[in-house]
């Protein structure tokens, strides 16, 4: 990757989103720098000119100016800060509330215009690579480089780690044998083998580079029916999210492809996840006692109705 290929980038997004169009109304009468301010304050507890020079990066000189536009013409106000009383809080006044719903609703009106014109298919690809651009140039300005989490396709190697993590932590934590990682090679190896990329789909958990879960959707026997699988969180990276995330990435490809119904296979045992389940809507169908990898465990089939819980 070179500067140039940033630099064009840039210019598309820019000109892709109308930043510089302002023939399309979406800041007047404000510019785009004001127009993020009031968003800033909007969506602020409790804020000062100095946190919003940090947050913004703005010439202190220039959001002073800013601001006295704003508390000339009653958009906000300044008062003593609780949190320091040698700086100015800066809050909304009603009029300055409604100034900044408004630009918010032409941006949300905006943005839905335009992710309307996206393949429901190519939306979660869409997500996931934006995703990727913020954590990695996020982590180049993150001291600790730790970074947020993103979903990706999987690189080669990671289908292999999949089958290994998912063996390690079901013998740690569970106490199965190796039937399961040979019931979770076979999986892994009939995707690797044979599938549609347009109908089934790996997605990888990655922070600051490293794998941090995993999940699968595949086509099911049943016509119209997809199927969950292998869905996996390490334990590092518990109550972040990161099961939630994976699992509506699993619904919303499988919905935006045209599936009409999710289906899935866990264990009793498997508490957390099956409360993850039940909070996405998925509903269980069937039940059965089963002796399988070592153990005495009672097999779930759960489902979910794709239109019904369709957004």
């Amino acid at each position: 990757m070179t500067v140039q290929d940033i630099r064009a980038f840039n210019r598309f997004y820019t000109n892709l989103i109308g930043a510089l169009d302002y023939g399309r109304h979406l800041y007047a009468p404000y510019t785009l720098t004001e127009a993020r301010v009031l968003y800033e304050l909007a969506n602020s507890a409790d804020t000062d000119a100095a946190d919003l020079r940090t947050d913004l990066a703005l010439d202190a000189g220039y959001l002073s100016r800013i601001l006295n536009k704003f508390e000339e013409t009653g958009l906000v106000e300044r008062s003593p800060s609780e949190k320091d009383p040698r700086r100015r809080r800066v809050s909304l006044t009603a009029d300055g509330r409604s100034a900044a719903e408004l630009l918010d609703e032409r941006a949300r009106d905006s943005v839905g215009s335009l992710l309307g014109a996206v393949d429901p298919g190519a939306r979660p690809r869409l997500a996931e690579a934006m995703r990727t651009i913020r954590t990695i140039l996020g982590d180049a300005h993150t001291p600790d480089g730790a970074g947020e989490v993103v979903l990706r396709e999987p690189h080669p190697g990671d289908l292999g780690w999949i089958v290994q993590r998912n063996a390690a932590l079901y013998a740690a934590e569970y106490g199965w044998n190796t039937d399961y990682e040979g019931l979770v090679a076979r999986i892994v190896a009939d995707y690797a083998e044979d599938h549609d990329p347009h109908l089934e789909r790996v997605w990888i958990a990655e922070r600051a580079g490293r794998p941090m879960g995993c999940v699968m959707c595949v086509r099911d026997d049943a016509p119209g029916t997809a199927r969950l699988r292998l869905l996996l969180v390490e334990p590092e990276a518990r109550g972040l999210g990161i099961g939630d995330r994976l699992v509506t990435a699993v619904i919303d490809f499988a919905r935006g492809v045209g599936y009409r119904d999710l289906v899935l296979w866990t264990n009793d045992v498997l508490a957390a996840a099956r409360r993850l389940y039940r909070r996405h809507g998925f509903v269980l169908s069937a039940e059965k006692p089963h002796r399988s990898f070592g153990k005495d465990l009672v097999g779930q089939d759960w489902r979910l109705d794709l239109h019904a819980s369709g957004g």
